[in-house]
Parts: C-alpha cells; sequence; structure tokens
C-alpha cells in the first residue's frame, strides 16, 4: 500500500478556497435576492430560495477548505510526483519523471492575492495533468525548476 505524500498545502490555501466558495455563492444569492426584491408575486420563494442558498454556501465556505486541507497532499521524489487528494472518494496521482512532458506555474488573481499558485505536471495521460494546488508561489517557483532539472536528467522519452 502506498504511504500519503508527505507535504500539505499552504495554510493560505483555506482562505483562498473559502473567497471562491463566497464568490460562488453571492453569484447565486445575489440574483435570487435582486429578482425577490422586484417581483412581488414570488417575492416569499425567490428570497427563501436566496436564504437556503446563503445558509448553505455559508456552511460550505466555513467546513470544505478546512476539509480540503486536512486531506490533499502532495510529495515529489526523484522518480515521481505523488497528489492524493479527497476524502470519501480518495484519488492518488502519480506521475513517474519519464513520463513528464511539461511543468507550469499558475497564478490566478485570487492566488496572486493570497500568495498561492499552482504547479502542474503534464504527462501522456490520458487521465490528463496532475496539479497541486494551494502552493506558496515561492515553494511552487522551486517545485519547478526542481521537476524540470528531474525530469532533463531522467531517461526516457515522456511519452
Amino acid at each position: 500500500m502506498l504511504r500519503p505524500p508527505r507535504n500539505t498545502l499552504n495554510e493560505r490555501a483555506v482562505g483562498w478556497w473559502r473567497v471562491q466558495w463566497l464568490l460562488m455563492t453571492a453569484v447565486h444569492v445575489l440574483p435570487l435576492a435582486v429578482l425577490g426584491a422586484l417581483i412581488g408575486s414570488a417575492r416569499f420563494w425567490l428570497l427563501l430560495s436566496a436564504a437556503v442558498l446563503a445558509v448553505a454556501g455559508a456552511a460550505a465556505t466555513v467546513l470544505f477548505p478546512l476539509w480540503w486541507f486536512r486531506t490533499h497532499r502532495w510529495e515529489i521524489t526523484e522518480d515521481a510526483v505523488y497528489v492524493r487528494t479527497g476524502f470519501f472518494w480518495q484519488e492518488w496521482r502519480i506521475a513517474p519523471m519519464s513520463r513528464i512532458q511539461t511543468v507550469d506555474t499558475v497564478r490566478g488573481p485570487l492566488e496572486q492575492l493570497y500568495r498561492l499558485a499552482t504547479v502542474t505536471v503534464t504527462t501522456a495521460s490520458a487521465k490528463g495533468a496532475v496539479r497541486i494546488q494551494g502552493l506558496d508561489h515561492e515553494v511552487a517557483a522551486d517545485l519547478a525548476q526542481q521537476l524540470t532539472r528531474i525530469t532533463r536528467d531522467t531517461p526516457g522519452d515522456a511519452t
């Protein structure tokens, strides 16, 4: 059995995920609330829907990011990139160094605000790229350099 990867994400990832949940909740709640204020005949149902979504979104904003932080792990060795996500449906992604084709670092606007980055490791796998989200931006830059060095020195054709 595989041992869990050793590294956790940066603690700031919890705040980053929370802002994402708040924005996603607001996108759904605000139109319902505005429509509820404007349409008298449907006011009760629209505002009730907005309130239910707001409560569910608030609960998700508090709980899910903490849960994700506790379950997401990653590790880089000389042989492979390991990523584990999920609790009920755990997903282990292992990308052998000889299969890595590209290493990308991405920092969206919210990630920049939280000084975070995502490292994407692309392989020839039909499953797609391996992504490590919620890394400190400096750790991500160092990780990209380390992966580039290791893959350069690893024999294989990355297919």
